[in-house]
Order: structure tokens, then C-alpha cells, then sequence
């Protein structure tokens, strides 16, 4: 049982957050420096529109002639965008599952989530959504977020802006689903995430995939793949149904999703870590046959913000 401390504190926290940022920075030193051709192109920042005030914005972008108008209630900033950048939307999945997870993680392995004293698979996934969103930071991409529940039952999302603050915003809604907006969605996946989607973006889906139909997932991905550039972030949930072993013949099991029991023998309790990781690779292989890449992230923090962020910026210079 997790405390009430383990309970309130974030799955990522502003020290990570600066430490992936780090990370980022020294991975992309090579970009930065010598005779390199400009990452950035274009003559700055282009004014859209003015919008009401939402967390994660600077101070700066506060039209303060505009907010007088409204009395400050809400504040008015301006919106602003550089035409020569992509767009960076991560896919996260939400699920009661990803709060599933263990009190400490093998012998060995160290990282911020260890230390806390529980390691949950959401703490992958709200570290990936970080490291993607400092990679965006660093090349000045818009960054957003989608969360999902479930198979994709529920969409809620965060418009991209530009900057640290968003990411921090974005990590912060994560954890705590706060400042969402509920997305409508149309007939299908493919159709829901491309109509949310102002242009055309990289589109990283991050999830342990441990939901059911998730064929019909990777179908409707490879359509939005189409447009946009989708690829897989698996967090390898093996650790987490490392379960003990127990005395008893039978156990009951409950579906935290579903809340749906289901009694199963000690030996498949003891196979089920290893039924995980079999379901994983058969979620990567057929991505790939879909023509979706796909990363899996291990329990090694800094491995994983490394693999990461070379991926996603791979993809992004891709596409310059």
C-alpha cells in the first residue's frame, strides 16, 4: 500500500526536469557548435491571434492593453508561432494501470523514482513526455500533449506553445490531469488525433500498450501516419508484475481498468512478468509491420532519457 506521501508526490519533479534538460543539451552540443548548418531558419516569431491566458504561459506574452478590456478576467496574451518549426504533440497514456507498479526496483538500478521509494510505470511515461518536450524546447518546436484512457476511450489534450513552460505545464497536467481539454471525437482514432492536429507534427504515443485491441490501435496510427510522424514509445512493463510468490494454489486477480476478477493459478501469477514482455514484443513487431517505429524504455533512467532524446531529434532533423 502506498503512503499518503508517496501519494502527492510528482512523478517527475522540476530537479528531473533540469536534469533531462542537461542531458539534452550536452547530447546536442554537436549540432550547436563548428562549421553546422542553422537548426532554425526563418525571421522569428510570427503573431497569430490573441487568446486568454493559460497556465504554463511566460509573463511576456501578456497584451496588457487587450486585458484591461476584460478587467484582467480572464488575461489576454498573444500567441505566437515561428513558421519554420514543427510541431511536437505527444500521445500519453492516463489508464489506472500505469499507476500500477512496485516499491522498489531491482538490485542495481538506481534513479529519482527508486529513491522516492515506489516506482510506477507512469513515472516512465510522464519522464518521456519531459525528454521530448525539452528535445522540442531545444530546436524552439511547439509542444502539446494528448492524454488517453483505457484503449483510447477518453481523449483530453493541451494546445502546443513554445517553451520550458509548456513542458513543465504539460508534465504538471499529466500527473495531476488538471487544465485539460476534453477532445471530440469523430468515427475514428486517425480521424479525432488529425483533426486536433493544426499541422503537420510528430506524434510520439507513449503507453506500456497493455490494453485490449490494440491491432485496431496500430491500424488507426499508421493512417495518421499518413500525414504526420507517428512513432511508439513502449515503457517495458515487465517490472511491475514481477509479482512475489505466494503460498496459496489459486489467486484473485482484478483488473484495475475493468474492475472485472478473474481467479488464476501461482503459476501463472509467476509467468505473468514474462507474459507482458511476450504481449510488448508482439505490440512492437506489428508497428513495425504497419510501417511504425518504435522504442522500448527500460528502467535505467538516464539510458532511457538518452535513447530517447536521440531518437526523437533523429526524427526531427528527418524532416528539415
Amino acid at each position: 500500500m502506498r503512503t499518503r506521501e508517496q501519494e502527492v508526490a510528482p512523478l517527475v519533479n522540476l530537479s528531473e526536469i533540469s536534469e533531462i534538460e542537461l542531458v539534452i543539451l550536452k547530447r546536442m552540443k554537436e549540432f550547436t557548435l563548428g562549421d553546422h548548418r542553422s537548426l532554425f531558419h526563418g525571421t522569428g516569431f510570427d503573431f497569430v491571434g490573441l487568446r486568454n491566458w493559460e497556465p504554463g504561459d511566460r509573463p511576456q506574452t501578456i497584451d496588457w492593453a487587450q486585458s484591461t478590456l476584460t478587467n484582467f478576467t480572464p488575461l489576454v496574451v498573444r500567441d505566437f508561432e515561428q513558421p519554420s518549426t514543427a510541431g511536437v504533440v505527444v500521445v500519453a497514456d492516463h489508464s489506472r494501470s500505469t499507476r500500477c507498479g512496485v516499491d522498489a526496483l531491482p538490485e542495481g538500478v538506481v534513479g529519482p523514482a527508486a529513491a522516492r521509494g515506489n516506482v510506477l510505470i507512469a513515472h516512465a511515461i510522464a519522464r518521456a513526455i519531459a525528454t521530448i518536450g525539452m528535445s522540442a524546447v531545444f530546436f524552439q518546436d511547439s509542444f502539446g500533449l494528448v492524454t488517453f484512457h483505457g484503449g483510447f476511450e477518453r481523449l483530453h489534450a493541451i494546445r502546443p506553445r513554445v517553451g520550458k513552460g509548456q513542458v513543465i505545464h504539460c508534465v504538471d497536467a499529466y500527473q495531476y490531469e488538471q487544465d485539460l481539454e476534453e477532445l471530440r471525437q469523430t468515427e475514428s482514432l486517425s480521424g479525432t488525433l488529425a483533426g486536433y492536429l493544426r499541422k503537420t507534427s510528430l506524434v510520439p504515443v507513449v503507453s506500456d500498450f497493455l490494453f485490449d485491441d490494440v491491432d485496431s490501435v496500430i491500424d488507426e496510427l499508421a493512417r495518421l501516419d499518413v500525414q504526420h510522424d507517428v512513432f511508439l514509445v513502449i515503457v517495458d512493463a515487465t517490472f511491475a508484475y514481477r509479482l512475489p510468490s505466494v503460498s496459496a494454489g489459486w489467486v484473485e486477480a482484478v483488473d484495475v481498468e475493468t474492475g472485472r476478477s478473474r481467479v488464476v493459478s501461482r503459476g501463472q501469477l509467476a509467468g505473468m512478468a514474462e507474459k507482458v514482455r511476450g504481449w510488448q514484443d508482439q505490440v512492437e513487431k506489428k508497428a513495425r509491420e504497419a510501417g511504425i517505429d518504435a522504442i522500448r524504455l527500460g528502467l535505467d533512467d538516464t539510458r532511457s532519457d538518452i535513447a530517447l532524446a536521440e531518437f526523437a531529434v533523429e526524427r526531427r532533423l528527418r524532416k528539415r
